[in-house]
């Protein structure tokens, strides 16, 4: 009797066991089905239709061409162009109110803060300046960047040394230097904040007597350039100088050239630097990709010839 209570009989063990199984066998039903319903009733109702040819070929063609450069536009629309000879007069007519920057220079609060001549540049002496002159025959040039003249005396000297009498050098720059500029020209003067770049600039022009070849055109390069765009002005060569990082060459490049005659050259200074690509070398290469133009060399200068970019 004891082993009959410990070992239920066949039968109900048989029993007992399918009733288990079923039990079982509703509890994971019940799961699936309940996973099943949950799943299908998170799918859209309406599946899109694939995309057309047509609009896969317009997401292809606005795709970055391996460089973020969209955010940069240059929206000027330039005026009709006016004749070489009437460069200079416009240029003080649109900044100095009709009047040379040289009359009566320099300002009497300024005057005893200057030297006679502070001739300073990097790559100023360049055989390129002379190349480029020789060939191009300018009767502009805009140089973007020049801190204190030394490149744009050293090309004036050359085109009257040439018989180019009626060149004219327009020197775009906000004469300001940078910061910490004056740690390395501690003899530069500072008056109320200003550290006299221009009038310094302007001196050295006086000193070099080289004020009827060559003008300051004292503000920002964006802005500068924006306007002789809008007035007119085109110049037979433009050298880039200014900004040697990435974005700044960049921008100076891409608004210089729309103030370029046809056929004229670009070029520019510290193409092989340490920067390297990541610098103006890198801006000047995507700027010759893309408009498909080639780069030469000249010393530690880059030169684009006969540029006609739209």
């Amino acid at each position: 009797m004891k082993e009959d209570r410990r070992f239920p009989h066949r039968h109900d063990a048989f029993q007992l066991l399918k009733t288990k199984t079923a039990l079982v066998l509703f509890i994971v039903l019940t799961y699936v089905f309940g996973y099943l319903t949950a799943y299908y009733n998170h799918q859209p109702l309406h599946v899109s239709p694939p995309p057309s040819p047509t609009s896969l070929k317009t997401v292809k063609e606005t795709k970055p061409r391996g460089c973020l450069v969209d955010s940069f536009r240059v929206t000027t629309r330039c005026g009709d162009l006016i004749p070489p000879e009437s460069i200079r007069q416009t240029v003080i007519d649109k900044i100095f109110n009709g009047t040379s920057p040289y009359v009566d220079f320099p300002p009497p609060h300024a005057g005893k803060y200057l030297r006679s001549k502070r001739i300073k540049g990097w790559g100023s002496y360049g055989a390129v300046f002379e190349n480029l002159i020789l060939r191009v025959k300018p009767r502009t040039i805009v140089e973007v960047g020049s801190f204190l003249g030394a490149s744009a005396i050293h090309m004036a000297n050359l085109t009257r040394r040439l018989g180019l009498e009626e060149t004219q050098i327009l020197c775009v720059d906000d004469f300001r230097g940078w910061p910490g500029f004056r740690d390395r020209f501690r003899d530069m003067a500072l008056v109320n904040g200003d550290v006299l770049l221009l009038y310094q600039f302007m001196q050295n022009v006086v000193s070099s007597d080289l004020t009827g070849s060559i003008l300051p055109v004292p503000f920002s390069t964006g802005s500068a350039l924006e306007k002789l765009c809008e007035w007119g002005v085109a110049a037979d060569l433009v050298e880039i100088d200014a900004g040697h990082d990435f974005n700044s060459a960049w921008a100076d490049i891409n608004r210089a050239v729309r103030i370029l005659r046809p056929g004229g050259v670009l070029f520019g200074h510290d193409y092989f630097t340490a920067a390297d690509n990541r610098g103006v070398r890198r801006a000047v290469n995507l700027f010759a990709e893309i408009n498909r133009l080639k780069v030469k060399t000249d010393g530690q200068h880059w030169v684009i010839d006969s540029v006609n970019v739209i």
